[in-house]
């Protein structure tokens, strides 16, 4: 009996309740992510086999991602339950353009980075389990995306960070473990506080299911609510690297190996973001409209600190770590201010930093091979020796800054017409439309100082910081041929930020789609089969 007849011969309920083969591509991201990382385990032993299994893992989840993105953009929100416990008491995963979009960015970035890690790697790494740990990093990145209920989002991030501290610990060199330390013990407080708010939730509501909360939460008691809502910001602040709990970053993200770091920074405080923007905008918006002072701030002080921080720094990864919490505190901006544009702005820069940071470090990786020091007072003279890495450098940070014509100059214009329309939904719209205008305008000038900065002193300077500083540098090391593939590997991520930023309508609209999504999540509710007259 072949398929077709076997489904015709089922009851007419059955057949209803059937999920179409379409709507399982969903599902399939995380799915292929976890059976790839339990089975590279298997051939860990096995030289190549690794990188190859992975690289055809991440291409089928791309693919499905792609599938996933089409079937969004022609019919909405796509959710899919599992089992036959239907929402809001079963697990479902929903997602709109915001979620497809950003699982289809870590894709891609994971991707490259997988090529590049080639470059770090040699005999004696054979059986470390790497790529299997990568795969598990990206299940739990995809999955945060595309849950639709707040627990699994918790077990998502629990996934997450097991794999992120198996994967900064490799090596074993004290200054991993150091930087260990300090990336766990923040964040396992991070999950902590994100639980204890779960089991308010729970108790005050009834339901973890996202779409369900949307629906119920008006109902509840505004000061309880409102208390929720500030360990949610807390906790998800912990893990975008928000000010003021920020301090980890920069003291974490530089130990571990290149591949490793720009994996972290392209995927990682982006997830804490994106559960900020989901949480407190589509969520708990009545929430979020009693802390957007609170927000402001954060906002600001997030802007204008962390480029100062890049400023400091001669440690060029630490520098890098600092520009990755300026970025923060625009997506902050974008939830300060909740309109089209503000949440279109924030959902556009989720986008860029995740492609644009994994770029940076990997180039920043290069740069460490190419002088042998990480400390940029003991570099210089590199413009010579290599010119492509210096335009790929230069062009990154002007994307990261936000020069146009480069991806990251959108979301920040975006950001821009919503402070200067002073958008807010508060009293406040005054002072914090203005201030937010000015914010972000300084931290686009101290970004650019702290870039064109390192970029002198890497590229531009004769030789090292000191009594030798006009002599050439005379001691760079030549890349290996795999070396040549990482550069590569980072130029395709430079040139699709510059082609997305000379072209940008689809993004452009696709942002403004996901925005609409948010703001008014009508449609996102009513995938899940929960709006009004639903179940």
């Amino acid at each position: 009996m072949d398929a077709e007849t076997a489904i015709a011969e089922l009851p007419a309920a059955t057949i209803d309740t059937l999920t179409p083969v379409a709507d399982w591509v969903i599902v399939l991201p995380v799915v292929l992510a976890l059976l790839g990382a339990a089975g590279l385990l298997t051939v860990r032993l096995r030289p190549g086999m690794p990188l190859i299994g992975a690289l055809i893992v991440i291409g089928g989840i791309i693919a499905c991602e792609i599938a996933l993105l089409a079937e969004i953009l022609a019919n909405g929100p796509v959710s899919m339950t599992m089992g036959k416990w239907l929402p809001p008491f079963g697990i479902s995963l929903t997602a709109d353009l915001f979620g497809a979009g950003f699982a289809l960015a870590a894709s891609l970035a994971t991707l490259c980075v997988l090529i590049y890690a080639e470059t770090e790697r040699g005999a004696e790494d054979d059986g470390d389990a790497f790529h299997a740990m990568v795969l598990l990093l990206l299940a739990g990145v995809t999955g945060a995306f595309l849950t639709g209920d707040l627990f699994n989002l918790y077990v998502w991030f629990e996934v997450t960070l097991i794999a992120s501290f198996g994967l900064i610990v490799q090596g074993g060199r004290p200054v991993q473990l150091d930087g260990a330390v300090k990336y766990g013990f923040l964040n396992f407080l991070a999950t902590t506080l994100f639980l204890l708010s779960l089991g308010l939730l729970h108790g005050l509501l009834g339901t973890l299911n996202m779409a369900d909360i949307m629906r119920v939460a008006p109902l509840a008691d505004p000061a309880a609510m409102g208390g929720i809502a500030a360990l949610l910001l807390l906790a998800f602040g912990i893990k975008a690297a928000a000010f003021p709990v920020n301090a980890w970053l920069p003291a974490a993200y530089h130990t571990p190996r290149a591949a490793v770091s720009a994996l972290f920074a392209g995927l990682l405080t982006k997830v804490g973001a994106y559960a900020m923007l989901r949480a407190l905008v589509a969520i708990l918006p009545g929430s979020r409209d009693l802390l957007e002072p609170v927000l402001a701030l954060l906002a600001i002080f997030t802007l204008l600190l962390a480029p100062l921080g890049a400023i400091a720094e001669t440690n060029l990864r630490r520098a890098i770590g600092f520009i990755v919490i300026g970025g923060i505190g625009a997506i902050l901006a974008g939830l300060t201010l909740p309109t089209a544009n503000g949440i279109a702005g924030a959902g556009l820069y989720i986008f860029h930093a995740i492609l644009t940071m994994t770029a940076l470090y990997m180039v920043a990786g290069l740069v460490e091979k190419r002088t042998g020091a990480t400390d940029t007072r003991r570099m210089g003279g590199l413009y010579a020796a290599s010119a492509p890495l210096s335009v790929l450098f230069f062009v990154l940070m002007l994307a990261a800054t936000g020069v146009p014509p480069f991806l990251g100059f959108w979301p920040k214009l975006l950001l821009l017409e919503a402070t200067l329309a002073g958008g807010s939904v508060g009293g406040e719209a005054g002072w914090i439309g203005i201030a937010l205008t000015v914010a972000l305008l300084v931290n686009a000038v101290l970004t650019l100082i702290a870039g064109t900065r390192l970029w002198a002193h890497i590229f531009w300077r004769a030789g090292p910081e000191g009594a030798v500083s006009e002599h050439h540098h005379n001691q760079h090391v030549p890349l290996p041929p795999r070396g040549r593939l990482g550069l590569a590997s980072a130029a395709v991520l430079a040139a699709a930020i510059t082609v997305a930023g000379l072209w940008p309508s689809p993004l452009l609209d696709g942002a403004k789609g996901g925005a609409a999504d948010i703001v008014e999540p009508a449609r996102y509710v009513a995938a899940t089969g929960l709006a009004e007259g639903g179940s």
